[in-house]
């Protein structure tokens, strides 16, 4: 299959409930303890997977992963190292890459494309890229089977948000608050959630914020097709004494307030 076909898949397999799609900083703390937690991650009942490329200016990102992706890169992780978790990775659950342009035109558009394809990712999410600047990197994705998905926010106005909703590829990425990734303590998405579903025909997948089983619930209920969970795995990842356990038992917890 497709990366496309393989995120379709994972959204249309998971029984009437909001997919569950956690995030992790690849090379953080370390190359194989990142591949260990995605690994934990499948295991406890993630749908897919969004596995992060540290780099040096993560515009979209809040201290927590900020501080991860530094620590990763201060000790080496490289994009072809997280390429080879992908390629671990992707062999039980679609992988969705995160990075920034900066990364991916310093390989080549289209040569980067292939070589995510190449490790099996089914899709890139790169926030620095607008609609406006997105088709040469969407042409290189879709002839490499990938999925380029979009970001909207609660601020997209209506128009650009029909736009992006009509050439969305894979899920519709949905940002539940101004600013970067974090804990939230409350949530409201109904009403942006509700704008995102009446412009695209892709499952609609609510991140930033949502760091509690009770939160998952919540944005599942109000019509979320997946919930992508991220800043408070990481800090689990950084605080633990066993990283992959415990981040584990939190997915576990997380895909429980799904059920």
């Amino acid at each position: 299959m497709t990366g496309l076909e393989h995120i379709a898949a994972a959204f249309a397999g998971r029984d009437k409930r909001a997919a569950l799609m956690p995030y992790l900083m690849g090379g953080f703390p370390d190359v194989e303890t990142s591949a260990a937690i995605g690994d934990a991650c499948i295991d406890a009942g993630a749908d897919l997977l969004e596995l992060g490329i540290p780099f040096s200016d993560p515009l979209a990102d809040g201290p927590v992963i900020q501080a991860a992706g530094t620590a990763a890169l201060r000790a080496g992780a490289t994009t072809d190292a997280v390429l080879g978790v992908c390629e671990r990775l992707a062999a039980r659950a679609p992988v969705v890459l995160m990075t920034y342009v900066n990364i991916v035109l310093a390989r080549g558009i289209e040569r980067f494309a292939g070589q995510a394809a190449a490790v099996g990712a089914a899709g890139l999410i790169v926030p620095d890229v607008p609609l406006e600047e997105s088709a040469e990197l969407r042409a290189a994705c879709d002839a490499a089977g990938l999925a380029l998905v979009p970001l909207v926010a609660p601020t997209t106005p209506d128009e650009r948000l029909r736009r992006i909703g009509a050439g969305a590829r894979g899920f519709v990425y949905t940002v539940s608050v101004t600013g970067t990734t974090g804990e939230r303590r409350a949530l409201d998405p109904g009403p942006l959630l509700q704008r995102v579903k009446a412009a695209t025909d892709v499952p609609v997948a609510l991140g930033f914020g949502i760091s509690t089983p009770q939160q998952a619930a919540e944005a599942a209920a109000a019509g979320a097709d997946g919930v992508i969970v991220g800043s408070r795995l990481v800090r689990a990842a950084a605080e633990a004494d066993r990283p992959a356990a415990e981040v584990g038992r939190l997915v576990g917890e997380l895909a429980a307030g799904l059920a």
